[in-house]
């Protein structure tokens, strides 16, 4: 069965009303309504603007990089005050309230610092919004995960440490530390 927009109002409401029209990526030609553009960016920004994060804080994008871009500058340019604050996945335990994203891209960054070269540039991410840490695994919520918003496990080490990920799939780049309590 093929999708059509009415049978997935919610998804088209947040995508519409979360990510400007100027923020979101051009178009591509598709056999399926909703493969692109990807809407777990905009599912991300809608999360980010139903709890309140206002728009200068955390910029509403359709896609990951759009978002990404300007909150590493912020970290960057005044880190105590910044709401995200980027993290090696190797190096931070995630924890409820963080971003965990990969770089799905045919030739993925080996650190999120790489970004910084290439800022305002499109690349393929992925960032689930981390719901629970420990035993052994980090939950996450994703929009855009085979076109559903899903729940996923994800396998960490015995400090809280996301593991690698499989061969397979698209390796985590980066972990947002969510500060907006810390922020001013």
């Amino acid at each position: 069965m093929q999708a059509s927009a009415p049978a997935f109002p919610g998804a088209a409401a947040y995508a519409l009303e979360a990510v400007p029209a100027e923020a979101a990526p051009p178009m591509l030609p598709s056999i399926s309504l909703w493969a692109y553009p990807a809407w777990s960016a905009a599912f991300i920004s809608h999360l980010m603007s139903m709890a309140g994060v206002p728009g200068f804080v955390f910029p509403p994008s359709g896609s990951h990089a759009g978002y990404l871009d300007p909150l590493l500058i912020q970290a960057g340019a005044a880190p105590e005050r910044a709401a995200f604050v980027p993290h090696d996945p190797g190096h931070y335990a995630p924890r409820a309230g963080d971003l965990l994203c990969a770089d799905r891209s045919a030739s993925p960054l080996l650190h999120w610092q790489e970004r910084l070269g290439e800022l305002g540039q499109f690349r393929p991410l992925h960032c689930d919004l981390v719901v629970a840490a420990g035993a052994g695994q980090i939950q996450a919520v994703g929009g855009n995960v085979i076109d559903v918003v899903a729940l996923r496990r994800f396998p960490a080490d015995r400090s809280g440490l996301v593991l690698p990920a499989p061969p397979d799939k698209a390796p985590f780049l980066v972990v947002l530390e969510n500060r907006l309590d810390l922020s001013p």
